[in-house]
């Protein structure tokens, strides 16, 4: 019996009655209406272990999305792929972690908010108490760890790589539906390689949008009329006219080979529902044929919730810019929410953020930055837990400070670091989550227009190519040893190399669980720095 299936006949013994009881729908894409308990039951069959296999970083965590709430593994799907690729185009273009609000998102549609709520204690309880522990143990480690450690740490990372690489291939697969969508799909990914900045990622994801809403709503049909008039009077044929100024019958043979190719390669990995998506490369994009309706809040509600939120942003930058020296403990919570404010993009643009944030003031140490970065790639979970160790180390180094110039020496505690840690945490997941709420109003009373489908069909697009991004980004920072803690290319050693390319074709080809691929993956580096590294 499996750890999943073992977990879920306990709850049934524990309930009493089979959990999925009449409360439960059992059809596809059906929201739970059912009372508070059986939601939460509901949702914690489904989630109760993200928080352990989520391993990767947001590029794998959306994956394992798509395959437990749209492909189901064998139980109901709860969304279907057009809603699974709006809320994806969504996460990515709020602030806030991306693949956190996606889950929080889901589950929301499910359940509401309460259970979603729950969702994600589950999902991030986990990493964010390996990270508090972490800090508790950081002050009695040597300024240096084992070469060992630097070598499972970079085994992790090089696998970690490969797993990333796959989903950016599948999450590429679902996103490409004609050649607009492959162009933004590299554009996403070639802008990402060459520049990185606050403002930046969002400005791709508004030029992605604008770009398919003006082809989808008005340049589509313009290049159909200088077709057509260019080629005639229109004459039937045995074989299906495409819409595209760019495409003649070749090229229609090869992008339907393609699209069937596609659609192969979907079917051998068990990645495919009764909802496929299957466009042709002229057809304009189809709103969801599916009911999402049963949680939703009002748009003047939701309107409202965010227009709070932007309240208690102004009065935080309000006593951030009047209070000469605030107290430690609300300059962290200050800190980290302004962070979690204006992060769009995720870690790639996080990490800097956060150094500035913790670092410069002189709250956290380079090195015990740098340790916990190292730390934080190889745990599963959301990345933004990385704000917990960081808060924890903050209260705890300050309070020490303090109670030294006191002259009552060192006198702080667990008790001291764990309100740091809740402080960061709070801070960090507090915006993203909230403005996804107040927006989720907006997205469902107008999901169904035309121009937000084409909208968000391009901002899904450019995001899928941002993980290409992602897969570059920690290659080149994925090696660690003592005289490069902050990190290095993985292409200096080949072996790293090969714990890429074997996690990606091991979990590709023959199906190996990605947390067994990334753990394989440390063994692997440990394993070489015992045959090579130490010499």
């Amino acid at each position: 019996m499996s750890f999943s299936a073992f977990v879920h006949s306990a709850v049934v013994k524990l309930k009493g009655r089979d959990i999925d009881d009449d409360a439960v729908p059992k059809e596809a894409y059906r929201v739970n209406t059912a009372g508070l308990g059986p939601r939460l039951r509901d949702v914690f069959v489904r989630t109760y272990d993200l928080g352990f296999i989520g391993f990767g970083g947001p590029p794998v965590h959306f994956q394992i999305w798509h395959r437990r709430f749209v492909d189901g593994l064998g139980k109901a799907p709860w969304i279907d792929e057009q809603t699974y690729r709006e809320l994806f185009a969504i996460s990515q273009a709020l602030p806030g972690p991306g693949s956190t609000k996606m889950l929080f998102n889901i589950a929301q549609i499910r359940a509401g908010i309460i259970p979603a709520t729950f969702v994600f204690l589950l999902w991030s309880l986990p990493g964010a108490l390996a990270m508090f522990g972490l800090s508790l143990g950081v002050q009695r480690i040597s300024a240096f760890l084992p070469d060992p450690v630097y070598a499972l740490l970079s085994g992790l990372n090089a696998s970690t790589v490969g797993l990333i690489a796959l989903a950016a291939v599948q999450l590429a697969r679902k996103a490409i539906t004609d050649k607009l969508t492959r162009i933004l799909v590299v554009f996403g990914a070639c802008a990402g390689l060459c520049y990185n900045a606050l403002w930046y990622f969002p400005v791709l994801i508004v030029v992605a949008g604008i770009v398919t809403v003006l082809w989808d709503c008005w340049v589509r049909g313009w290049v159909k009329k200088i077709k057509d008039k260019r080629s005639g009077p229109v004459t039937h044929s045995a074989e299906p006219q495409v819409e595209s100024g760019f495409a003649g019958r070749h090229s229609e043979a090869s992008e339907a080979g393609a699209s069937g190719a596609l659609r192969r390669a979907a079917i051998a990995q068990g990645h495919t529902s009764d909802t496929s998506i299957h466009e042709s490369p002229g057809a304009p994009p189809q709103p969801s044929p599916h009911s999402i309706a049963g949680h939703g809040i009002p748009v003047k509600i939701g309107l409202l919730i965010i227009a709070l939120f932007f309240v208690l942003l102004t009065a935080l930058m309000l006593l951030r810019g009047l209070l000469p020296a605030p107290p430690l403990l609300l300059a962290l919570f200050n800190n980290m929410f302004l962070a979690g404010t204006i992060i769009f993009g995720g870690g790639p643009v996080v990490i800097p953020l956060l150094r500035e944030y913790v670092v410069e003031p002189g709250w956290v140490s380079p090195r015990d930055f740098l340790l916990g970065l190292a730390i934080i790639q190889a745990l599963p979970g959301p990345n933004f837990n990385f704000a917990v160790y960081l808060g924890a180390l903050a209260a705890f180094n300050r309070g020490n400070a303090a109670a030294v110039a006191s002259g009552l020496g060192e006198r702080a505690s667990a008790g001291t670091s764990f309100v740091g840690a809740v402080l960061a945490f709070v801070g960090i997941f507090l915006p993203g989550l909230w403005i996804s709420v107040g927006f989720q109003s907006v997205w469902r009373a107008l999901r169904k227009r035309q121009e937000v489908v084409s909208i968000l069909r391009g901002v899904n697009a450019a995001a899928v190519g941002f993980v290409f991004t992602a897969v570059y980004r920690l290659w080149e920072i994925g090696y660690l040893t003592k005289e490069l803690s902050t990190g290095t290319s993985l292409g200096r050693e080949p072996w790293w190399v090969v714990i890429s390319t074997l996690t990606f074709t091991a979990v590709e080809w023959f199906g190996v669980p990605p947390p067994v691929a990334i753990l394989t993956g440390g063994v692997a580096g440990v394993g070489w720095w015992g045959a090579v590294g130490r010499q």
